[in-house]
């Protein structure tokens, strides 16, 4: 949360803020901060009135090639019709902006994204507010929002530079994840490690198992989690936010992300039916290659281990590292239950 943020990083977030706004035509208002994970986003108010996004990016986690596909992906897919957050061009025409080192940050990259107004469908680890019907709608149009962006990230063109991560077999499972190496996060018990290590390999020959069998695998949000679905209020009224994770990878990641952090509510059979059926309303997923969902959602578990072993800043990291790891291990044996 913003607020537990000590007055001093907040301060000197703000400074670096209103460097990057040189470079965009803004009203003369204070930015607000409003998230700080991975980016540190502010609101902000462009000079020709409509709200706005500014991002300061984490320093080395994307390089420049990177930002600007992810910027370009965003493009394409409001082009098709999807509601997402779109590049606002600097007053020279620049997507991207490069901001030096100075004493307090290192170089990193900027950027203003187009505002989506609306409220996030919720907080990991708060229940869901709505009834348990309208959480079965709002999965439901969930579902095909995402197979609509599917649908258009695969009929897309990338530019010729394009490049983003890829959340394949290695970008997951290999010797160097994406999000790091879970079986080594600092903090494991050696029974934990050694647990994480076995499940490494089995999963590995799983995966390459379901492979065989044929997985839809193209461009990808890989990050959809409750705070980055929006309820807008219109007629779709699903919005998805925060591509900064977004790439290559297999489609059922996209619908793991989505169901993991739901799976402690009690219309969660009902969520994740809806979540199915609206992806099915628009795009073809095979009952052969829904077999695989819990793998991908043990997968996907496994990916915020390796989240917060590149992170050790994080409030509570031990009591969060227990819960991830037990958490993974649960759906691993589950899926020996369900084979």
């Amino acid at each position: 949360m913003t607020d537990q943020l000590p007055q001093t990083i907040r301060d000197d977030l703000l400074e670096r803020a209103l460097e990057a706004l040189d470079h965009w035509a803004v009203r003369a208002d204070e930015p607000v901060l409003m998230k700080y994970r991975e980016n540190a986003v502010f609101r902000i108010t462009l000079a020709d009135g409509p709200l706005a996004a500014l991002r300061l990016h984490r320093p080395g986690y994307h390089d420049e090639t990177s930002l600007r596909s992810e910027l370009d992906l965003m493009a394409g897919l409001r082009r098709g019709g999807l509601d997402v957050p779109a590049p606002v061009a600097t007053s020279d025409g620049e997507i991207l902006v490069f901001l030096p080192a100075n004493r307090k940050f290192p170089e990193q990259y900027a950027d203003v994204v187009s505002w989506i107004d609306g409220t996030a469908l919720g907080q990991t680890g708060t229940p869901l507010p709505q009834s348990a019907e309208t959480q079965a709608e709002i999965f439901f149009r969930t579902g095909q929002a995402m197979a609509t962006m599917h649908d258009l990230a695969d009929a897309w063109d990338p530019p010729e530079r394009f490049r983003r991560p890829a959340w394949d077999a290695e970008g997951l499972l290999g010797e160097r994840p994406l999000w790091g190496r879970f079986w080594d996060c600092p903090g494991l018990s050696r029974g934990e490690a050694s647990s994480l290590s076995a499940l490494r390999d089995d999963l590995r020959d799983r995966l390459a198992n379901a492979q065989r069998h044929g997985l839809d695998y193209g461009l990808i949000h890989a990050d959809l989690v409750r705070e980055n679905i929006f309820l807008t209020g219109s007629e779709d009224d699903i919005a998805f936010i925060d591509f900064d994770d977004a790439g290559y990878g297999f489609r059922l990641f996209d619908l793991a992300t989505a169901l993991l952090k739901n799976r402690q509510e009690p219309a969660y059979p009902e969520i994740e039916n809806a979540l199915i059926a609206g992806y099915r309303n628009r795009r073809g997923l095979s009952d052969a290659a829904l077999q695989s969902l819990p793998l991908f959602m043990a997968l996907r578990s496994l990916t915020y281990i390796s989240w917060l072993a590149e992170r050790p800043e994080i409030p509570n990291a031990p009591e969060r590292l227990s819960r991830y790891v037990a958490e993974s291990l649960e759906l691993a044996r589950k899926l020996d239950i369900d084979a």
